[in-house]
């Protein structure tokens, strides 16, 4: 059979990318005082930090079912039997559920995948589910083994402020509570749903120790040393590149570790000045 990968941007997949890795991707909508843009298409990640530097309405929406439909009509018409859709985690965004509703429409040649991840995480379940269809996987095989492995990733993150993620309620209370506390760094993580408090700290220098230290447990504890490593940033590289020269020092045994920014549509949550450490475990019967 042949079977399409596809995603969404919030994966931090651009289209350009996605035609290099042979994966169809929906550009995430981003609502501009009220005017809708599409990231890739017609909104820079300059227009939209300008933006929120301004004060400026910054928000984000689903996409619609027409789009989501036109995606997936245009895909079958190329020849392909079944698609794999990755969008962004269930609790972070109600997407999910809209897509899985709509596949119904498609007699099971549309499925699904809600394996609670976003950005470089997603990106890293879209990867596996290209290798899975080397191996001869349908689409619902692919969607198992996705789902099943869910919870093989982790975020840490560290962020400017925590104004954005609770405006958008992207967070859970225990982390909103900790925005109150003055001159405090929060430390927060994502492991498939909302992003929740992890730690505090005074310092950039503190939360990056605290946010390398909760990797080392997570590889010690749950994912072993084969894994990969990740840095990503809201509008934040040249921190981005200093964080990625302490994290090869403290994992010496890692080859590579990457630098990715958010998505503009995470980013609308997030705000500039984040950090994150993220990880994920590589599965060698797939690798």
């Amino acid at each position: 059979m042949k079977i399409a990968i596809a995603t969404d941007t919030n994966s931090g997949i651009t289209a350009m990318e996605g035609e290099k890795l042979g994966v169809f991707v929906l550009a995430m909508p981003v609502n501009l005082e009220e005017t809708i843009h599409y990231e890739g298409i017609d909104i820079t990640s300059e227009q939209l930090y300008d933006a929120m530097r301004q004060h400026r309405d910054v928000s984000t929406s689903q996409p619609s079912p027409g789009q989501l439909m036109e995606l997936w009509d245009g895909i079958l018409a190329k020849g392909y039997d079944e698609i794999v859709y990755i969008p962004m985690s269930s609790g972070l965004s109600g997407s999910c559920q809209s897509a899985a509703l709509f596949a119904q429409d498609y007699d099971g040649r549309v499925q699904v995948v809600d394996n609670h991840r976003i950005s470089v995480t997603q990106k890293e379940s879209v990867i596996s589910a290209l290798r899975l269809v080397e191996q001869g996987y349908d689409a619902g095989q692919i969607r198992d083994f996705l789902e099943k492995h869910a919870y093989d990733a982790s975020i840490y993150i560290t962020v400017a402020t925590l104004k954005y993620l609770k405006q958008g309620g992207r967070i859970t209370p225990a982390a909103a509570a900790i925005g109150t506390m003055l001159r405090l760094k929060p430390v927060l993580q994502i492991q498939g749903e909302k992003l929740d408090a992890f730690s505090k700290a005074r310092t950039m220098t503190q939360a990056k120790n605290t946010m390398t230290k909760a990797i080392k447990d997570d590889i010690a504890n749950r994912f072993g040393e084969k894994i990969n490593l990740d840095i990503i940033h809201s509008h934040n590289l040249e921190a981005a590149e200093e964080f990625r020269k302490e994290v090869l020092t403290s994992f010496p045994s890692i080859g590579e570790v990457n630098i990715f920014p958010l998505s503009l549509s995470v980013s609308c949550h997030i705000g500039p000045g984040s950090l994150a450490l993220t990880c994920s475990k590589v599965h060698p019967e797939i690798w």
